[in-house]
């Protein structure tokens, strides 16, 4: 791989955008499609497109990210590839464009619908990027809602299963909210009243989990050992981050949890069919773990 390009495929956060595509798989999953029958549904095609979709999106968002923040990456990130110089910042717009772009056209293309919520999800990242990430409380709901919407991105493989069944994408906008709180200060440590108060956040969403899995049909008993599995990495790497509150602990635990929603993803999974179905998505952890060893997370 040339130096370009593989700066460029850098910029897109690969790690990350493997947790994206978790996302789809689980939202395929909560939709019901692989335990009912459906004659004549393209349905690989149809993930395919948005396993595209959300590559694209989640690509797309990160590149943008970058982009806003070069005048004080420059300051606070000079290790970053575009206070570098590796890419110019021309090079990024146009790849996050194109990112943007097939992310919208592949959802399209799966429906309507997954069209709207795949614009949606641009909308929620370009305001992200360029006005909320600056507010502490609406930059991380707004983080959050980015991953709730493509959880629904994933269930709208089957229409109607959005309305039906997108109460549990409230699970993950919640979870992703409290990592977004935590990295608000990953680069300056002392923040330990923030990760006290997501975890308090992550026990609490056990509960609001169990309910709503309850009452959309979810099999509770098949999803609780990989819901203790993602609910004990988080505890001790926010366990370490308190006791160390240092940047480097802090963005362990950042990196913890963009990570373990392939767990909560293959929760969902479980829960929606069984703990079989669940496998294919467990083996995306230790690729992404892999990745994001080589290529930066937060």
């Amino acid at each position: 791989m040339s130096g370009k390009i593989y700066y460029l495929f850098a910029l897109l956060r690969p790690a990350n955008i493997i947790t994206a595509i978790s996302d789809i798989l689980a939202g395929v999953a909560i939709s019901g499609i692989l335990i009912h029958q459906y004659q004549d549904y393209p349905l690989l095609l149809h993930v395919l497109l948005l396993v595209i979709s959300t590559s694209g999106l989640y690509g797309g968002g990160i590149v943008f990210n970058d982009v806003f923040d070069l005048e004080s990456d420059m300051i606070s990130r000079p290790e970053r590839i575009l206070p570098r110089h590796l890419v110019s910042k021309k090079e990024a717009v146009i790849l996050g464009i194109f990112m943007f772009a097939v992310g919208i056209i592949s959802a399209f293309s799966v429906s309507v619908l997954s069209g709207f919520l795949a614009l949606s999800i641009c909308i929620l990242a370009l305001f992200y990027n360029k006005v909320s990430k600056y507010y502490f409380f609406a930059g991380s709901l707004n983080m959050g809602l980015c991953r709730g919407f493509n959880l629904l991105l994933g269930i709208s493989i089957i229409n109607n299963e959005v309305w039906s069944n997108g109460l549990i994408a409230i699970i993950s906008t919640l979870f992703i909210t409290g990592v977004t709180f935590i990295s608000k200060k990953e680069n300056h440590g002392n923040n330990k009243k923030v990760i006290l108060s997501t975890f308090l956040l992550d026990f609490l969403l056990i509960f609001l989990y169990t309910f709503i899995g309850n009452l959309i049909g979810l099999k509770i008993l098949n999803l609780l050992p990989l819901l203790f599995c993602w609910l004990a990495v988080n505890f001790l790497a926010k366990l370490l981050a308190i006791r160390f509150n240092q940047p480097d602990y802090i963005k362990i635990a950042v990196k913890t949890g963009v990570l373990s929603l392939i767990l909560l993803n293959a929760s969902y999974i479980a829960g929606s069919t069984d703990l079989l179905h669940a496998l294919p998505v467990l083996i995306l952890l230790p690729l992404s773990t892999t990745l994001s060893k080589k290529f930066a997370v937060t």
